[in-house]
């Protein structure tokens, strides 16, 4: 990539970047890249970026986790404590299940399930 450079790198959530090619979609036109990334958020269910960023600050603040695991958990958006386990199977520090249970407490606080 000749003539770019990444000034800065973080973690952003599927709602955010759904938002910014909505907007960036209104003036250019979208590569095919953007394209697909664009569709494929459309096609699943999300939060709303308001709620994003309040799970995200919520899971921060209250059970301590780091920025980048509470984004992958609200894109991911787990139903049950497998999927979450699954989420953590890589990450250096370990959750307890009361931890796990509190995560998905805040998420269907947001996205109760059906």
């Amino acid at each position: 990539m000749i003539g770019k450079n990444i000034i800065k790198k973080e973690e952003i959530s599927g709602a955010e970047v759904k938002e910014t090619l909505e907007e960036f979609s209104q003036n250019y036109e979208l590569n095919y890249e953007q394209n697909v990334t664009l569709n494929h958020l459309s096609r699943f269910p999300r939060f709303s970026l308001e709620d994003t960023e309040k799970i995200i600050e919520e899971l921060e603040t209250n059970i301590g986790l780091r920025h980048k695991v509470a984004v992958h958990i609200v894109d991911l958006i787990p139903q049950d404590l497998s999927d979450l386990r699954l989420i953590f199977a890589k990450e250096p520090t370990q959750i307890s299940k009361e931890e796990m249970e509190q995560i998905l407490d805040v998420l269907n606080q947001y996205f109760p399930e059906e």
